[in-house]
């Protein structure tokens, strides 16, 4: 049915619940998994701590360790658990877009994330990143809450 699932993570406790969860249905359908941490583009002005305090080189670095961290979390369970994994990294300011852009430059036939992340004063909408790639995606869509 799907051989090839594509899973966002930020991070996020929920992010992470849904990273495991999407393991054991990949490892369950035998399909193979591509995780994916979008970064986020330094801002100028902004309600995020991070862009506040940083100069945007130091921003960029400490963001691709955490991206890193990220991606490393979800390597692990998918070892853990026997599945074939690839790791992606983009840097994008529509979020949503870069997530659905991956899906489909991967070839992969679903995407499975958590209903909410983590995020700044968007976040507070019900998961807007969410809403966006369920509303814009052509790729089925399996949201973990």
């Amino acid at each position: 049915m799907f051989l090839n699932i594509l899973v966002p993570t930020d991070g996020s406790p929920l992010a992470l619940s849904a990273v495991e969860r999407a393991v054991a249905f990949a490892r369950d359908a035998n399909a193979a998994v591509v995780f994916v941490t979008v970064i986020e583009p330094f801002h100028i002005f902004s309600a995020e701590s991070e862009h506040l305090s940083n100069t945007r080189e130091e921003y960029r670095k400490a963001a691709d360790v955490q991206a890193t961290r990220f991606l490393t979390e979800a390597e692990l369970k998918a070892r853990h658990q026997g599945v074939i994994y690839r790791t992606v990294k983009v840097e994008s300011a529509k979020v949503h877009s870069a997530i659905i852009e991956t899906a489909v430059d991967h070839g992969c036939d679903l995407i499975a994330m958590a209903s909410h992340g983590r995020g700044g004063v968007g976040s507070l909408l019900l998961g807007s990143v969410t809403t966006k790639i369920l509303s814009h995606s052509r790729i089925p869509v399996l949201v973990y809450r």
